[in-house]
């Protein structure tokens, strides 16, 4: 009996003992927890001038990012490759197969591919000389916007640009370099588009064929209930990956910028 209340006071001593020194442990802890920072974004009076050109720049740069898909698809060549690739899917009648996110993706990577020459140059003329600080921010924007608009006339159909140039009410340029950017820009995207659906109605024409002759032989049959979609769709399958059609359409895309 008294072995067992020795055993009982021994547990409690240790109970006590082992709560005292969690208590200790949980204070240290709180005392040596890093203190998290706060971030704070607001508005404060300019001290000197440079500081509201800082502010400038810095609203200018994130109005070019919150534009910068705008441009990407503007003025570059993902207009025509995407419109054109969701031509194929339409074509083939196959509702999400492939799905959007694949043929953004590979519009992109294209437009990567095609654009790529355009960039290097932009990239060795303006870019590397105003991180090198040889030439100011004005320079570097005027010579990256050279490549592009070179780019863009190679590709702008001269009705399109004329209409434009109509539009804006300004004076007949003498040569491209006079034609102003924000009138070149519509008219490379309405060439783009019409050069897509161009692209476009060629891809159709073989699978409208299909359509049609399956459509006459359900009818022949006198199957009007089936719908003809379903039995087209394996033969327009069939038909794309016997000619190899990514193969084609991605070549034809690649080849109407050279």
């Amino acid at each position: 009996m008294m072995m067992a209340k020795r055993g009982f006071r021994w547990l409690l001593v240790s109970m006590l003992v082992l709560l005292f020194a969690y208590a200790l442990s949980g204070q240290a802890a709180a005392q040596i927890a890093p203190v998290l920072p706060r971030i704070s974004v607001g508005v404060e009076p300019a001290e000197n001038p440079e500081d509201i050109a800082i502010s400038l720049q810095i609203l200018v740069l994130l109005t070019v990012l919150a534009l910068a898909p705008a441009i990407l698809i503007m003025m570059t060549s993902f207009t025509r490759i995407v419109v054109v690739l969701s031509f194929v899917r339409n074509a083939l009648a196959t509702n999400q197969m492939p799905p959007n996110q694949v043929l953004i993706g590979l519009a992109l990577f294209l437009t990567f591919y095609v654009m790529a020459p355009t960039w290097q140059v932009i990239n060795e003329t303006a870019l590397q000389p105003y991180l090198q600080g040889e030439i100011a921010q004005t320079d570097a924007l005027n010579r990256a916007l050279e490549p592009t608009r070179e780019f863009m006339f190679q590709n702008t159909r001269e009705k399109d640009l004329e209409l434009f140039v109509n539009l804006s009410r300004t004076p007949r340029p003498a040569d491209p370099s006079e034609v102003p950017t924000h009138v070149l820009i519509p008219a490379f995207v309405v060439s783009e588009l019409k050069t897509a659906f161009q692209l476009g109605f060629i891809i159709f024409v073989p699978f409208l064929v299909i359509d049609l002759i399956v459509a006459s032989v359900l009818m022949s049959m006198g199957m009007l209930m089936l719908p003809p979609v379903m039995i087209s769709l394996p033969f327009k399958i069939l038909l794309f990956v016997m000619v190899d059609g990514w193969h084609l359409v991605v070549r034809s895309l690649l080849l109407s910028y050279r």
